[in-house]
């Protein structure tokens, strides 16, 4: 199963000791009732704030396309 999310913003993972600043951005969002969380992204070192992405709309997979699109069977 693949979890999808929006990056929100961006931040070094080299930051002055003690600061927070990743941290800081998705608490201010949280107060704002926005779901935003913190995780690394270690290829690119860096904090990433993220949102959970809407659900997708469920796809017919039922395979009755040609009747749909107007097919002469």
């Amino acid at each position: 199963m693949t979890t999808h999310a929006l990056v929100l913003k961006t931040f070094p993972a080299g930051s002055p000791r003690g600061s927070w600043p990743a941290e800081e951005f998705a608490a201010r969002l949280r107060e704002h009732g926005r779901g935003a969380e913190v995780v690394m992204d270690l290829v690119a070192d860096s904090f990433l704030v993220v949102e959970a992405a809407p659900p997708l709309e469920p796809q017919d997979t039922s395979g009755d396309e040609a009747p749909r699109l107007g097919a002469v069977a």
